[in-house]
This record gives structure tokens, sequence and C-alpha cells, in this order.
């Protein structure tokens, strides 16, 4: 059987940590400090690989763009230069949640697309020659084409955990880039700014019935508050909460509060996830060989 090495940075531990070593998976956790951290007291980021010369063939770098995307991304650069610069072949890498995935596109003067510039950086200087990664909200774009990218869904696990209480349910999505991604009807979103969007009105019929938002990630919670009370409007009986990403765990809390269901994925270590994605992770990384 071939080994593939996994290498968890700092955000994705709590996922290694349900991944079985054995079945074809080496969980190799970075070295802490001399305080047994992996920090320093500046916030620095301690990063050491004491196993390299242990490791050789196919490497997959964990990763998680929450809580901290800045610290995060620095960690990751580490590892893959540190594995790099020691000749360890094929590199993979597998985000749980990719950081500055919203800024995905060109839209005004002086922008850049931050999210394609990172997957450029990741296969032209440090040869990964494959990205994972769980519902990107890029996905739809035309350029994803152009990587090694392979987009990995959440949505059956979602939906099916939700089935499961909920046999009637109807799924929609709450604005358009959702349904463009899961392929699922729904309403359309306008953003007015980084916390406050306009939920237009429900064209489905869910008068009396079950519904089930689906949504690639909580950040705020706004948008998810608005399709309640859409929905609400709407004479909808109930109204479950489905997403893969809880980004900023107070907007969790609040729609956790707010709907009847809530089915949260832990790509990001939220104390409101409750689906986990160990299992998918390493599906994913066994299929694509």
């Amino acid at each position: 059987m071939n080994v593939c090495n996994i290498i968890p940075t700092t955000a994705a531990e709590h996922i290694a940590k349900k991944l079985e070593d054995g079945r074809g998976l080496k969980i190799i956790f970075p070295d802490k400090n001399k305080e047994g951290s992996r920090y320093f007291p500046d916030g620095e980021v301690y990063t050491r690989l004491s196993k390299i010369n242990e490791i050789n063939g196919r490497t997959v770098v964990l990763h998680s763009g929450a809580p901290n995307p800045d610290k995060g991304l620095i960690e990751l650069e580490i590892l893959l230069e540190i594995i790099s610069r020691d000749s360890v072949r094929p590199i993979e890498v597998f985000f749980t949640y990719f950081p500055y995935a919203r800024q995905d596109n060109v839209w005004k003067i002086g922008e850049t697309n931050t999210a394609r510039n990172l997957i450029e950086k990741l296969v032209n200087y440090y040869n990964v020659e494959k990205i994972y990664i769980i519902d990107a909200h890029f996905s739809h774009r035309e350029w994803v084409k152009n990587y090694p990218i392979v987009n990995v869904s959440a949505v059956d696990l979602l939906k099916n955990s939700a089935l499961a209480k909920y046999p009637e349910i109807i799924f929609l999505a709450p604005d358009i880039g959702s349904q463009k991604r899961t392929g699922l009807k729904g309403t359309e979103k306008k953003r007015k700014d980084s916390h406050n969007v306009e939920i237009k009105e429900i064209t489905e019929n869910v008068s009396d019935k079950t519904v089930g938002v689906v949504d690639d990630m909580i950040g705020t919670g706004n948008t998810l508050v608005d399709f309640y009370d859409e929905c609400r409007s709407a004479g909808v009986k109930k109204v479950v909460a489905a997403a893969t990403h809880g980004v900023i765990p107070s907007g969790a809390e609040k729609v956790f509060q707010k709907y009847d269901g809530f089915y949260l994925t832990n790509t990001v270590d939220n104390p409101r996830a409750n689906i986990d994605i160990s299992g998918l992770v390493a599906r994913a990384i066994r299929d694509y060989k």
C-alpha cells in the first residue's frame, strides 16, 4: 500500500486528529517550540518538521483558512518551503476552507484577484500538483479551469444530515452564487456592504413547508438571518440552515439561535460545528491519485 503523508497546519489539527493513521494515510504533526506552543509570544508562528527525513512520496498539507487567515497562510508557506526544499514529491494542498476566497475577481480599479494569485503561487512557486478545496466560493469561475483544483462538495453531506430529521424538507439557496455552486433554486441577494444584505422575495411555493437553506459559508450571519425572516413572511413552517464553513463564530451563533434546525461542518474549528468532514477529506485524497 502506498502511504500518503498528511501534514496539518495549526488551523486544521482538529480535522487531522480525526483522520486515522493507517489505511494509506500517515499523519505527521509539526513540532512545537520549547514552550510547547506553535506560536512565539509576539504572535509569530513556529514551524518545524523534525521528521522531514522520514517523509517521502505523496504528501498533502492540510489547511483551514480560518480563524486566522493571515497567520495561517504564513504557516502554510513555511511548511511548503520545508518540504519542497527537501525534494518531497508530489506535493498537494487540501484547503478545508480557502482564505480570501471571496476576493476571486477584479470588480474595481486597483483591486486584484487574490484567490487566483494564491493558487498561482502554490502551483508555480511551490510546485503543488493538486489543490483540493471544500466548497470553494469561486468554484463557478472560469479561471478555475486553468488550475489543478479539485472542488470537494459537502452539500450532499449537509443535505443528507438534514433529511434524516426533516424528510419533507425543500432545499433552497440564498443567492445567485450559491445557486451556481449547489444547483439549487433560491432567491437573489443584494449585498449593501460587508455586514448588510437584502434578500429578495422567495418565488418558490414554500407556504406551510419546511425549507432548508444551503450556503457555503457563515460570516456575520446576516444573509441567513434575512433569509429566515423572508421565509417566515412567506409562511414557511420550519426553516433549517445548512452551511459548510462557519467562518465567524458569532455569526454561526446568531444563525443557530434563529433557526429551527442547524447543520454546520467542521471545515473551520467552530464551536457550533456538528457535522464532521474528516471522512470526506480522506475519501477525496484517496480517490484523486
